[in-house]
C-alpha cells in the first residue's frame, strides 16, 4: 500500500443487493468531492439528503444521504465523507465511476483506511489488527477477543512495559555515562536497574506462557477426523457441520484430500478436517493424501480417531497424545466372539451419525477441549507477530537481568535498547528520542 496523499474511496458495506450501500471517502479532496457531487457541502457531521450528479456531465446518479467529517477528529485523521446510497449494483457502479474520474481520487486498496489511521496516529497497530479480527469474527468468543484488541488491551499493557523498559534503559545509560558525577550512585543504579529488569522479564514471560490461547481462538480449534477408510469420517463431518460438505461413499479411499469446515460450537470457533483413510496403499494419490493426514494429525489441537463398530481395529500407533478414540456406526455394531460388543476397547464414546446417538456427548467433549485450549478468553497475544516480538523482548531482558560485574555495561544497555525496540514494534512506534527524554527529565543532565 502506498501513502501518496490522494483521496481514497471504497465501499464500506457488503456487496450484493441491499437497501443501503455506504461509500467511504478519505483525503484532502473529500469536501470538494461532496460539493461537486451534491452541489453543496452539508454541515459537518450531519446527514443531509442530496441529489448526487456526475460532475462530468450532470447526470443524476442517486438521491442519497451525505455526511462530511472534517479532520483530524476522524477515523483516518483526514477529512472524510460517506455516501449512503441505494444498494443496487448499478447505483454503486455509477457512483464508483464518477469518484474514480474526480481529480486527486483513487480506489482504496485493502486495509488502506486503517493504514492511514495508523500513520496519522489515530490508532495503533494492535487496534488496527483488532478491527480486522472483528470483521472476520465468526463466533462470540472471537468477537469478544477482537473487541479487547480494538479497545487497546494489548496496546496498554505493552505501553506500560515499554515505559518500564525505557526507565531501566535510562538508568543504565546514566550509570554508564555519568558514573563520575558525585550525585550518581552507579552501583546502586545497576542493582535497581537489574531488579526492575528481572521483574519486567517475569511479567512478559508470564503473558507468553498462555499455550497460544489467543492465536488458537483467532484461528479456530482444529479437530482432525482420522481413522481407517469407511470409518464414517465424512458422514460425521456432514453431521457436525449440518451440511453436505464431504462426499459420502462406501468405496474405500473416496476422500483423498482434506476437507475443512469452520463451525461455531457454542460460541467457540472449531475447524473440522475430514482426512483420507489410514491404510497401506499403492495408489500414489491416495498415499499422498494419507501422508497429509498424518501431518495434520501431528499439527491438530485434537484428533478424533474413528473406529467403525462393524469393523473394529486398534487405533494407529502414532496417534498423538490427548486424542479421543470414538467408535462410530453404533447402529451397526457387530457382536464379538464372547457375545459382547465389538470395537476398540479404548474408545471413549460410541456414536451413530445416522441415529444421532452420542453426537451430543461428542460435541460436549470437543467443546470442553476447545474451552480449555482457549483459556479464560482474556489472552493478550493474538497473533504470531505479537508473540515473536515479545519473545525477542524477553530474551534481551533475560540477558540484561542476568548480567554480572564481568558483563560490559554497553552490552546491558544494548539489550535494554533492543527490548524497548521489540516492544515498540508491537504498537508500531519505535523512537530513540524517548530514551533521551526520560534520561534528561530523570537525571538533570543539563546542570
Amino acid at each position: 500500500m502506498s501513502d501518496d496523499g490522494l483521496t481514497l474511496f471504497a465501499p464500506a458495506s457488503g456487496f450484493g443487493r441491499a437497501a443501503v450501500s455506504v461509500m467511504r471517502i478519505s483525503g484532502p479532496a473529500s469536501g470538494p468531492l461532496i460539493e461537486a457531487l451534491g452541489r453543496s457541502r452539508p454541515p459537518a457531521r450531519r446527514l443531509a439528503l442530496r441529489a448526487l450528479r456526475d460532475p462530468a456531465d450532470g447526470t443524476l446518479l442517486d438521491r442519497a444521504l451525505v455526511v462530511f467529517m472534517p479532520g483530524p477528529d476522524t477515523f483516518t485523521g483526514e477529512d472524510m465523507a460517506e455516501l449512503h446510497l441505494h444498494g443496487g449494483l448499478a447505483v454503486r457502479q455509477a457512483v464508483f465511476r464518477a469518484l474514480a474520474a474526480f481529480p486527486g481520487c483513487r480506489p482504496a486498496l485493502p486495509g488502506e483506511f486503517a493504514r492511514r489511521a495508523v500513520l496519522n496516529g489515530r490508532i495503533g497497530l494492535t487496534e488496527a489488527e483488532g478491527i480486522a479480527d472483528l470483521v472476520d469474527a465468526e463466533t462470540e468468543a472471537q468477537r469478544r477477543q477482537a473487541l479487547r484488541q480494538l479497545d487497546g488491551a494489548l496496546a496498554r499493557q505493552v505501553d506500560l512495559w515499554r515505559d518500564e523498559a525505557l526507565d531501566c534503559l535510562a538508568g543504565a545509560e546514566a550509570a554508564l555515562d555519568f558514573s563520575d558525577e558525585g550525585d550518581v550512585d552507579d552501583q546502586g543504579l545497576d542493582r535497581v536497574v537489574q531488579a526492575r529488569t528481572r521483574a519486567l522479564h517475569q511479567a512478559v514471560t508470564a503473558v507468553l506462557a498462555d499455550e497460544r490461547a489467543g492465536e488458537r481462538l483467532r484461528d479456530g480449534f482444529v479437530v482432525v477426523l482420522a481413522g481407517p477408510p469407511n470409518a464414517g469420517k465424512s458422514t460425521l463431518l456432514n453431521t457436525l457441520s449440518r451440511r453436505d460438505a464431504a462426499i459420502v461413499s462406501p468405496i474405500p479411499g473416496t476422500t483423498r484430500d482434506s476437507i475443512e469446515v469452520r463451525c461455531d460450537l457454542r460460541g467457540l470457533p472449531v475447524v473440522l478436517i475430514d482426512t483420507a483413510g489410514l491404510r497401506e496403499s499403492d495408489d500414489a494419490i491416495e498415499a499422498e493424501g494419507i501422508a497429509r493426514t498424518r501431518r495434520q494429525m501431528r499439527q491438530a489441537d485434537l484428533v478424533l480417531c474413528l473406529i467403525p463398530a462393524d469393523d473394529p481395529a486398534d487405533p494407529p500407533d502414532d496417534l498423538p497424545a490427548g486424542s479421543l478414540v470414538i467408535r462410530t456406526k453404533g447402529d451397526l455394531e457387530a457382536p464379538s466372539a464372547d457375545g459382547g460388543s465389538g470395537g476398540a476397547s479404548s474408545a471413549e464414546l460410541t456414536i451413530s451419525a445416522v441415529s444421532g446417538a452420542g453426537i451430543a456427548a461428542l460435541l460436549r467433549l470437543v467443546h470442553e477441549r476447545a474451552r480449555s485450549a482457549f483459556g479464560a478468553g482474556d489472552a493478550l497475544v493474538t497473533r504470531e507477530r505479537h508473540r515473536e516480538a515479545l519473545e525477542r523482548c524477553a530474551a534481551h531482558l533475560a540477558r540484561a537481568g542476568q548480567a554480572d560485574q564481568r558483563t560490559p555495561p554497553e552490552l546491558i544497555c544494548e539489550d535494554l535498547r533492543l527490548a524497548v525496540r521489540a516492544l515498540g514494534e508491537i504498537g508500531g512506534h519505535v523512537g530513540v528520542d524517548d530514551v533521551l527524554d526520560r534520561l534528561f527529565s530523570g537525571f538533570c543532565i543539563g546542570k
